[in-house]
């Protein structure tokens, strides 16, 4: 019996050591050293107490920065499940060359955020640019928009692209629940005299809310967590327009060394983010205690 519990384990073992090298270590290092003064420069650090969270929630700064992640967030969640799901509901209706759209339409989430971000940052750039160049032939445009450098287009750059980025995943993963939809409740629908409207909203909504629900999670977690493409494109700029949090404490843990204070924000981040999750799974569960009646 006992030989059979250390197989067990032996089996249990690696996954135990990378999830706490990478999940629980990081964590529990920022919760502690949120509470000290540690700083790159100096090796030896003290506890201080709550006084990097009360310096983080007086810098003007850090709330400015917030501001951003929430419209980043909203903004390009609510993109990516618009032109996802219509993307998914066009694809359940096409019968010829299915598989060749779904392919050319999943190549963004194919490729890794580097190239997406260097491949952009070429085409919009405001000198040499290919887009900027063929807007100003093409006598759209008497000069060469500055879609990187104007603050509120730079923004708005990059949520068209994170968009364009994240919306293949929302894509396959609808259309995935949408195959799963019983034909026959469409028919017992179109013969009860519903139109396309009322069956996609009592057969179709019902079936796939569950799936839908579990990507706004997941999306509204990694989107508010994106570091590598704002901070690829624009790096945050021009003059902190496209600054989030996640850019927010890097600079402050990497560009003034404060660790210690770089670690509050990210653990109240992860408290946020926590919230929101607990708001977002409330909602879930109470439409699963709905489904089960």
């Amino acid at each position: 019996m006992g030989k059979k519990n250390y197989t067990r384990w032996m089996f249990v073992l690696p996954a135990i050591i990378i999830v706490i090298a990478l999940f629980i270590y990081p964590i529990c290092s920022s919760v502690v050293y949120s509470f000290t003064n540690k700083n790159l420069i100096k090796p030896a650090y003290r506890f201080i107490g709550f006084k990097n969270y009360a310096e983080v929630l007086k810098d003007a700064g850090f709330w400015l920065s917030f501001i951003h992640s929430l419209k980043w967030t909203v903004l390009s969640l609510a993109g990516q499940i618009v032109v996802g799901f219509t993307a998914a509901l066009a694809l359940k209706r096409i019968k010829v060359c299915k598989g060749l759209y779904k392919t050319l339409l999943i190549i963004p989430w194919a490729f890794p955020s580097i190239v997406i971000a260097f491949s952009w940052k070429w085409i919009l750039n405001g000198v040499y640019g290919f887009l900027p160049n063929i807007l100003i032939k093409l006598g759209i445009c008497q000069t060469a928009p500055q879609f990187l450098t104007s603050g509120t287009m730079a923004f708005i750059t990059l949520v068209m692209i994170n968009i364009w980025f994240g919306a293949p995943m929302i894509m396959v993963n609808v259309l995935s629940a949408l195959e799963t939809v019983p034909k026959d409740q469409y028919e017992a629908a179109q013969i009860d005299g519903a139109r396309p409207w009322q069956s996609f909203y009592y057969v179709t909504v019902p079936h796939i809310k569950m799936v839908v629900g579990l990507l706004v999670v997941l999306r509204t977690v990694w989107i508010f967590n994106n570091f590598d493409l704002i901070y690829l494109i624009t790096g945050g700029g021009p003059a902190g327009t496209t600054q989030t949090i996640p850019l927010y404490a890097y600079n402050m843990g990497w560009s003034t060394k404060l660790i210690g204070r770089s670690s509050a924000v990210t653990v109240l981040l992860f408290i946020f983010l926590m919230l929101i999750c607990g708001i977002y799974f409330a909602v879930i569960n109470k439409w699963e205690r709905e489904d089960s009646k």
